[in-house]
């Protein structure tokens, strides 16, 4: 009984799914004929000319909507693509989402002179490069998608389609591709064991490209034989994504690590320290040993915990060199596609520190610090649109956060050395998990305190080390982090910090800054342990390794769901509780240090 009420559920929302795309392909808009001349540029993937009508048309479309960035879809993109992108683009929410990571058709993308400028485009030598040009777009300015009736889809290399769904999804990669053997399965085994509701199911499932194209504004041409054969033509389709990926640089990158480890792993770590860093107690005990569960690279590092004022901190410690080894291609270069996706996830984090500032006085300037990309700056600005948001950061992020127009002046450096210079400038200063990637919170919190003018704020959002469900969870709890995490501070010690130097902490938020994803990342962190992909540059492995990876997420992808489930239906209870996993603090810098 339970089984066959499970097959109906799932033929109906298999129906609903495919509503929902018809809805959405409905709502994308279609470039009308124009004799008006075209004033933007337009950069194609290798392959594709695009139609001088084309240009007219997205140069008129996107002065009357003020865009910045117009996606061109061809009118017969094929099925799987179509559907594909109708799965990830919500077209009335797309515009105005600035964080939103972009999306494209892989056929073209139109662009202001400003843009190209900023953006230091130089056309795309293959699909790969196109793709990930287009999506990087898509945070320059207003962006859509619309279809252009007069082009034609051009065959996309499968060796870019692995790297086109990454540059989309980050992260989820693997468990969007670990859908389809997921279905697959529930189908066989519901036709099985009740061949009635199986079959609904099943037929439900192979009507979705019917159902979601068929007649819609796109003239996709292989709705039939797509819905027809869709489980053997998509099975194909996956083992060709997996199979043929683009080589990229893997192997200029993996020679870089290969020269990085040869002399071992010990230049990594400055010397173990004896005393604890907060208070100089030489009462420290192993708190947690790890390895790097995200990146994977090589080495085991230690948590120590100093029994005397409880701060939890790495020892030994990661040296600069080790800062540099570990911290590569985890923002930028390989890693940057996930990042985007994590840190564009949603603005409504972003919102709430910049509402705990907000309600108390509007800042006429403000620095973030460990700004990366911007993401902060420019989500906040919608709360606060008379604010000058300026961003501080050690990596080229912030380089690119200056072209995106994300923040108005960026400093590259760190913030002690570049304190002295920017004294009394600031109305306020964030620092949003930054403070426990730090070698010294002191010296931060004392160049914030030179930065901010008589009476500025300071926000500071880190995890919460005393977090019941870091101890329960052990090394698969996210927040220890390592090897980036060097300092976790807890309440009693970050508030002792902010009085010595010169801080009134004013308002703490606990419950309300909890963060929903504890279960969801320690699933993802053990899968990802169990079976890493094969082709990072310093962990390279064979075929079989990309067969185990595939096995192993596609079995754990149910985890993941319930995981996720799980951590939204105790979000409501710990967003109310004292302690949980991430705690923000909004201090003032104290009146008789000013």
């Amino acid at each position: 009984m339970i089984l066959t009420v499970a097959l109906y559920v799932l033929a109906a929302i298999f129906v609903l799914d495919a509503l929902r795309m018809r809805a959405r392909v409905g709502k994308l808009p279609v470039l009308a004929q124009t004799d008006d001349a075209p004033t933007h540029d337009v950069i194609s993937a290798p392959g594709v000319t695009v139609a001088d009508t084309t240009r007219r048309a997205a140069s008129a479309y996107m002065r009357a909507h003020q865009l910045d960035v117009l996606d061109l879809i061809p009118r017969d993109l094929d099925a799987v693509g179509a559907m594909s992108l109708a799965q990830l683009l919500d077209p009335e929410k797309y515009r105005d989402d600035r964080l939103a990571t972009g999306r494209t058709a892989g056929h073209a993308v139109v662009v202001t002179p400003d843009v190209a400028q900023r953006a230091h485009i130089t056309p795309p030598t293959d699909d790969l490069a196109f793709t990930r040009l287009a999506v990087r777009l898509k945070h320059f300015g207003a962006g859509d998608l619309a279809i252009a009736p007069d082009e034609r889809a051009h065959r996309i290399a499968i060796s870019a389609r692995f790297a086109q769904l990454r540059a989309m999804l980050g992260p989820m990669t693997s468990i969007a591709l670990a859908g389809l053997p997921i279905v697959l399965a529930l189908l066989a085994l519901g036709i099985v064991a009740r061949p009635v509701p199986g079959i609904v199911a099943a037929a439900a499932w192979q009507a979705q490209p019917l159902v979601a194209l068929a007649g819609t504004r796109l003239g996709t041409l292989d709705v039939i034989p797509a819905t027809l054969f869709r489980a053997p033509l998509e099975l194909l389709l996956l083992a060709r994504t997996l199979l043929f990926r683009a080589s990229d640089d893997t192997a200029t990158r993996a020679a870089e690590y290969d020269r990085a480890i040869a002399g071992g792993l010990d230049r990594f770590h400055e010397p173990r320290r004896e005393t604890c860093p907060l208070c100089d107690s030489r009462e420290l005990v192993v708190h947690l040993q790890n390895r790097d569960l995200l990146q994977h690279k090589p080495g085991t590092f230690t948590l120590e915990r100093c029994t005397a004022c409880g701060h939890v901190f790495q020892n030994p410690r990661l040296s600069l060199a080790g800062l540099d080894f570990y911290y590569k291609d985890f923002y930028d270069g390989l890693g940057e596609a996930g990042m985007e996706f994590v840190f564009g996830f949603g603005a409504e984090p972003y919102l709430n520190r910049a509402r705990m500032v907000a309600n108390r006085s509007a800042p006429k300037r403000w620095l973030d610090v460990g700004c990366g990309h911007g993401h902060f700056c420019v989500a906040a600005r919608k709360e606060l649109p008379d604010t000058t948001f300026d961003g501080l950061d050690l990596s080229e992020s912030i380089d690119e956060a200056k072209r995106r127009g994300w923040v108005d002046t960026g400093y590259r450096g760190l913030f002690p050395e570049l304190a002295p210079e920017l004294a009394g400038r600031y109305d306020a200063v964030s620092m949003s998990h930054y403070l426990e990637h730090t070698l010294d919170p002191r010296a931060e919190l004392a160049a914030a305190h030179t930065a901010l003018a008589p009476r500025g704020a300071l926000l500071i959002e880190v995890p919460d080390p005393e977090f019941w469900l870091g101890r329960w969870l052990g090394r698969y709890w996210l927040p220890w982090f390592q090897p980036q995490h060097l300092n976790l501070l807890s309440v009693a010690n970050l508030e002792r910090l902010l009085r010595e130097r010169g801080f009134d902490p004013v308002e703490w938020h606990r419950g309300k800054a909890h963060q929903r994803v504890d279960f969801f990342f320690a699933t993802y962190l053990l899968l990802d342990r169990i079976a890493p992909s094969p082709r990072l540059p310093w962990r390279r492995r064979g075929a079989l390794a990309s067969g185990w990876r595939v096995l192993v997420w596609t079995a754990g992808t149910p985890l993941l769901l319930a995981s996720t489930f799980f951590d939204n239906a105790i979000g409501p209870l710990l967003s109310k509780a004292r302690v949980s996993n991430t705690y923000r603090v909004l201090a003032v810098k104290s009146d008789a240090s000013t």
